[in-house]
């Protein structure tokens, strides 16, 4: 039996880092009770948003071992595997398994664009590892490797494989997927700003980014949508979408991170490479929260 029900909000998380750079463990145990009593349905570590290609691989496996000793309250914790080669990608699965992931989100691998054929047997190989059930992450405009409806047709007869996070901005792949293999995944939306459209045609859950900060109407969209309230749905997602929008773009971390820290529920820090926005791009998406503050609907 799966280790993770593939339905709902599944917050990806951001790493919380100290002055020093070390990575914030106060700050990461109270986001995550924040999180919680907001009623999320699933957590996911070590994604982008997470900011996973900046740390080493021992931070990752203690950010998953720090979240497997949490009480998470029965919410199951998925960990993503964004390494450059197979033989990483298995030993970290192997080591993140050991230390109580319940579930992995499993990218193509990172940095080298494979093609199909390489591309399904990594995913193969990496699935042979683990026992525990995957969610496939397609994410071609960040990472250039293309999951295509018919490769998920391909895979679909590898067990392991559960889930599908789309973020290929495209809806209409939703439709196809279902058309070729039925129910067999189930379906994430994974670009904050079409999950209403993705609701629409077939997602399940939510692989969400301005969560982070705003978990209660992220929650409550979904919930709407689930319901078949679409009328309040589309209300909620029209005051939501300013912000939505901050979750794409090359900045989509800075962005979120600085909204987490004007809210008061995390910082600005992030990690080099990266840097904190410029005076102007802080400006920008402080106008934007500031308008959304001053609309917030009662949730």
């Amino acid at each position: 039996m799966s280790q993770v029900h593939w339905q709902g909000v599944f917050p990806a998380l951001t790493t919380k880092f100290t002055a020093a750079d070390e990575i914030d463990w106060e700050s990461m145990e109270r986001h995550l009770e924040f999180q919680l009593n907001a009623g999320v349905h699933g957590l996911v570590v070590l994604g982008s948003l997470g900011e996973n290609s900046t740390l080493s691989t021992a931070e990752k496996l203690a950010t998953v071992e720090f979240f497997a000793r949490a009480d998470r309250r029965g919410v199951p914790l998925v960990t993503c595997i964004a390494e450059s080669s197979t033989r990483d990608a298995r030993e970290f699965a192997i080591a993140a398994q050991d230390a109580g992931t319940d579930g992995f989100m499993l990218l193509p691998p990172m940095l080298y664009p494979s093609d199909r054929r390489e591309t399904l047997t990594y995913l193969h190989d990496v699935a042979a590892v683990t026992t525990r059930p995957i969610m496939l992450y397609n994410n071609p405009i960040a990472y250039g490797v293309d999951l295509s409806p018919d490769d998920f047709a391909r895979l679909a007869d590898n067990s392991r494989f559960e889930a599908i996070k789309e973020s290929s901005a495209d809806t209409r792949r939703f439709g196809e997927i279902r058309r070729q293999v039925g129910d067999r995944f189930a379906l994430f939306c994974g670009v904050d700003d079409l999950a209403l459209e993705s609701f629409s045609v077939g997602a399940v859950g939510w692989v969400a980014g301005l969560v982070v900060a705003f978990p209660r109407e992220t929650v409550r969209l979904w919930e709407l949508c689930q319901a078949g309230r679409l009328t309040e749905a589309r209300e909620l997602y029209d005051w939501f979408l300013p912000l939505l929008h901050l979750d794409v773009g090359p900045k989509f971390v800075q962005q979120i991170k600085l909204v987490e820290a004007l809210v008061g529920v995390g910082s600005a820090k992030v990690r080099a490479p990266r840097m904190q926005l410029t005076e102007a791009e802080a400006s920008h998406v402080e106008k934007i929260l500031e308008q959304a503050l001053e609309r917030r609907p009662e949730v």
